[in-house]
């Protein structure tokens, strides 16, 4: 069982930052790819980035490529997401998540992955 925590969400403006964190416990969690996810009211849950489970691969959504950055602390067993230059259509709740197979990237699927944290809202106002 992976146990995943979110943090670091809140309101910011358009062109301003917000990094989110996803605090990871449990059984050898530091061996999971995560993804980050999102999900406005009335929308599907989008993928936006991913990062292996030893950090040197990362996934980038097209909306957000270039603009937010994934990376992980092994050390604090956290994954990251810095956020820059953000948009209104970047507000959603935002959700990291986990395999059940530890040293596998499952895609861009939402349904590929079996934990998931509680989630963190994002505001972007314009």
């Amino acid at each position: 069982q992976v146990q995943l925590v979110e943090s670091g969400g809140g309101l910011a403006q358009a062109g301003g930052s917000l990094r989110l964190s996803c605090a990871a416990s449990g059984r050898a969690s530091d061996t999971y790819a995560v993804a980050w996810f999102r999900q406005d009211s009335g929308k599907e849950r989008e993928f936006v980035a991913a990062i292996n489970w030893s950090g040197e691969n990362t996934w980038y959504a097209d909306s957000v490529k270039d603009r937010f950055t994934i990376s992980r602390d092994k050390d604090k067993n956290a994954v990251f997401l810095q956020m820059d230059t953000l948009k209104p259509e970047d507000t959603a709740v935002y959700y990291c998540a986990a395999p059940y197979t530890a040293l596998w990237y499952p895609g861009t699927h939402w349904n590929n992955y079996d934990y998931w944290g509680q989630g963190t809202q994002v505001t972007v106002s314009s």
